[in-house]
């Protein structure tokens, strides 16, 4: 079973995170508050939250929030990354609000494009693999796990191997449309890292063809190429109860540029059936190669944002519960 909630990241105009945000409908609509009050109307089970959010509140306001969520039903997830601040502090505030799982980005890459970074990637992967490495007691001592993320960087025979690595303290938050960016299969990825999941990232693509490789296109989760029931099956079997959120994509589609001889530098080989895999699973419900891609973000049109991420993420709550993996809300 996976209790199903929200994290802010298809949400990121309304909630200030991007652009100008929303404060015409809703004054509160922006940052925390606003955030919890879409999670409650969604009936979320999980909320992982922002850390920058809780990074100024002392620990009476903190104690504050974690009554509020318990009365709400809502178990916390504190979302970092390597990039966006110390992990002790991420460590010090889920201790405070009895967090069990720190959700943690490891690097800026986006679209599987290790390219960009040339002969650096080696020493950028040593690197997390080290941060990793002195994070993990602290993590341990404080009752947390760190649930580190493919965010369209690492495979998942990589992941794997930082979880062996690094010991217990270390388990993968799987974002189950982030193995097209890797050029992996959506279910060949999620037999490889299921043992290892201890938290979800619910996230769905439409692919449009390119002549360099594909687009991932946000949709409503459900709506696109990922398997969703498929995956939290697989990944329910080695973990009875688990959290996940829901996270539409991103405002800008990712171009994943894997029919270029130069994007593949930096990784290992592939098989011929396994790429294969990738590109039938991507071709699912696929975009034609003339149709509009954009979102109202890339096209300039800031007024339509706050309806548009409200009505994806309400057709992905809906779109779930009509897979029976999450609660009709009382």
């Amino acid at each position: 079973m996976v209790d199903i909630g929200l994290n802010p990241y298809g949400l990121t105009y309304t909630l200030g995170l991007q652009g100008r945000g929303t404060a015409r409908a809703n004054p509160d609509g922006r940052g925390l508050k606003g955030f919890i009050a879409i999670a409650e109307e969604l009936g979320a089970r999980t909320l992982e939250i922002f850390e920058p959010w809780l990074a100024e509140m002392d620990k009476p306001g903190l104690a504050r929030l974690k009554e509020r969520l318990d009365r709400l039903g809502m178990t916390p997830v504190v979302s970092g990354g390597l990039m966006m601040g110390p992990v002790d502090r991420a460590i010090r505030i889920a201790a405070a609000l009895d967090a069990k799982v720190i959700r943690l980005g490891l690097t800026t890459v986006l679209c599987g494009d290790r390219a960009a970074l040339g002969a650096e990637w080696p020493a950028l992967v040593d690197k997390v693999r080290q941060a990793l490495r002195a994070a993990a007691p602290h993590a341990e001592d404080a009752g947390v796990r760190l649930a580190i993320e493919n965010h369209q960087d690492f495979g998942s025979a990589e992941l794997v191997a930082f979880c062996e690595d690094v010991g217990p303290a270390l388990g993968i938050c799987y974002d189950t449309g982030n193995s097209f960016p890797v050029a992996e299969a959506p279910l060949a990825f999620t037999e490889v890292v299921a043992p290892h999941v201890i938290h979800l990232h619910l996230k769905d693509y439409r692919v449009q063809f390119t002549d360099e490789g594909y687009r991932l296109v946000r949709c409503a989760i459900g709506d696109g190429a990922v398997p969703i029931a498929e995956i939290v099956a697989t990944v329910s079997a080695h973990h009875p109860r688990l959290g996940a959120v829901l996270e539409p994509g991103a405002l800008e589609a990712r171009h994943v540029r894997l029919l270029t001889p130069s994007w593949w530098q930096g990784y290992p080989a592939r098989s011929a059936p396994a790429l294969a895999a990738c590109l039938a699973a991507a071709r699912h419900r696929r975009l034609s190669d003339d149709a509009d891609f954009r979102t109202p973000w890339e096209r300039g049109e800031d007024g339509a944002l706050d309806t548009y991420e409200m009505d994806m993420i309400r057709k992905s709550a809906a779109n779930m519960r009509a897979l029976g993996l999450m609660e009709s809300k009382q």
